[in-house]
């Protein structure tokens, strides 16, 4: 929740009452202020900035912007505000919007895809045998099985790569994380991956564009490998899902901020000010 002033503010503010609305440290409150994420910030002829109630209001602005579209996205914004290009401001809101939509499109299509990764997988290499003798080929275990005879359908990392459509170090990168585990040509120590390890592979690729990290991934592998169902995939999906949720309501909720500042800004012209200089703490 955006922390709120609990009384009417005065006229003139410190940087400490600017922090304490916001729960920040004064020295953020000027560094806000250095950097153009509050509006332009008179000073006393000592040197004190005389902040004033719009100055709490854009910082409370910037604050909840930042939730939903990072940092460097609403101080941007704040600055197009301040420089009275509203039209900019709105286009970055906008821009960040439609790849909030399209991360929800990939996670959609990335879902179905899974899904029948998982299908296949588990229709393929569930049966006794299927996975090159079976020890260790797409276990995810911590040591790779050394392949006696391996089959002919066993690819090399160079065909696999292809397939998925991956660099070859990244597959060695994924298996470094305990996420593939192929076996390897006894004498040759060369890798060889069963149907299986591809299976592993394209869910891996599928959910690393999805902007899962790798830690991630090992539970939804392990699931998998361990009953043959995609319970695990759906609820990391579904845990994805809602981390796009909660990046929208942010967004949403900053947005109204904003709107709210900038119509009080619009509206209000020059700030009125009280007697004297104002404490620099």
């Amino acid at each position: 929740m955006t922390p709120r002033p609990a009384r009417p503010l005065p006229k003139a503010l410190r940087p400490v009452d600017l922090a304490r609305m916001a729960g920040v440290s004064t020295q953020l409150v000027r560094d806000y202020a250095d950097a153009g994420i509050l509006p332009p910030t008179p000073r006393t002829p000592s040197g004190y900035r005389r902040f004033a109630p719009v100055h709490g209001r854009a910082l409370l602005a910037y604050r909840a912007l930042a939730k939903g579209f990072g940092p460097d996205t609403a101080r941007a914004v704040m600055r197009a505000v301040h420089a009275d290009d509203v039209p900019l401001a709105l286009t970055l809101l906008d821009a960040a919007h439609a790849e909030l939509h399209a991360s929800r499109e990939a996670l959609r299509v990335t879902g179905e895809a899974l899904e029948a990764v998982a299908r296949e997988g588990v229709a393929g290499a569930g049966s006794p045998g299927s996975a090159a003798a079976g020890s260790g080929s797409g276990s995810g275990g911590s040591g790779a099985a050394v392949a006696a005879s391996p089959s002919r359908a066993d690819l090399t990392v160079g065909e696999v790569a292809a397939r998925v459509g991956v660099r070859a170090s990244a597959l060695r990168v994924w298996e470094s994380a305990g996420l593939l585990a192929p076996a390897r040509e006894r004498g040759t120590g060369y890798r060889r991956y069963a149907a299986a390890d591809v299976r592993d592979a394209r869910m891996i690729s599928m959910l690393r564009q999805a902007g899962y990290a790798l830690p991630a991934i090992r539970p939804v592998l392990d699931g998998l490998r361990e009953t043959g169902s995609s319970e695990a995939l759906r609820a990391a999906l579904a845990r994805r899902q809602a981390e796009l949720t909660r990046r929208s309501r942010a967004m949403l909720a900053g947005a109204g901020l904003l709107d709210g500042y900038v119509g009080g800004a619009q509206g209000e012209g020059e700030e009125t000010w009280a007697d004297g200089d104002v404490e620099e703490v």
